[in-house]
């Protein structure tokens, strides 16, 4: 079984020759995962052995150490495409989607996430949307916005923390027997 332990940057990936490079074809779903058994197109098996954290785009090609050479191959999987020349309402697509935490891809005029009925009804239902909006079930690849707390280029993701400010009265009894009240102000 080859183990696949590294994603060529773009520098280790100039003057190789990657023509005979074998492919595994994976949904985003796989491609997220960091550590898996995979089939290759060809039907070998292989294990990928990457970075906690990595996220594998198509085009991505990895490598065994040893000279063998896999490019990942985004599958198409069944999502929907929200087409919209109205570029204001496309933003509000994006938004609302965005508000549920639903990973989009965004292109020019239109954006893509993983099929959901639920999430395609409420595009339908938004203000404006009716006959401005083509909403479509297809299978194609998807390939989300990689994210504003993971590296494009390295594939790793970073923790972060939200801040949350919480405002508390506390009593305060002091020595000179008057009591107080002060609001305190704790970020977590």
């Amino acid at each position: 079984m080859i183990e696949l332990i590294k994603k060529l940057t773009e520098d280790e990936q100039a003057g190789l020759d990657i023509s005979s490079a074998l492919t595994v074809s994976l949904p985003i779903d796989l491609r997220i995962k960091s550590r898996q058994r995979v089939t290759l197109d060809n039907g070998d098996s292989a294990g990928l052995f990457m970075e906690r954290g990595t996220l594998l785009r198509g085009g991505d090609l990895l490598s065994d150490g040893q000279g063998t050479l896999v490019r990942v191959l985004a599958a198409a999987e069944t999502v929907t495409t929200v087409r919209c020349a109205d570029p204001l309402l496309l933003a509000k697509v994006a938004y609302h989607l965005g508000n549920r935490h639903v990973p989009l891809q965004i292109e020019n005029g239109w954006l893509r996430f993983q099929h959901d009925h639920v999430l395609d009804d409420m595009v339908r239902q938004l203000p404006g949307a009716a006959g401005s909006a083509e909403v479509i079930c297809e299978q194609a690849p998807f390939e989300p916005e990689a994210g504003a707390y993971q590296q494009a280029a390295g594939g790793h993701h970073h923790s972060h923390s939200h801040g949350h400010s919480h405002n508390h009265s506390h009593d305060h009894a002091h020595d000179h027997g008057e009591e107080h009240s002060h609001s305190a102000h704790h970020s977590h």
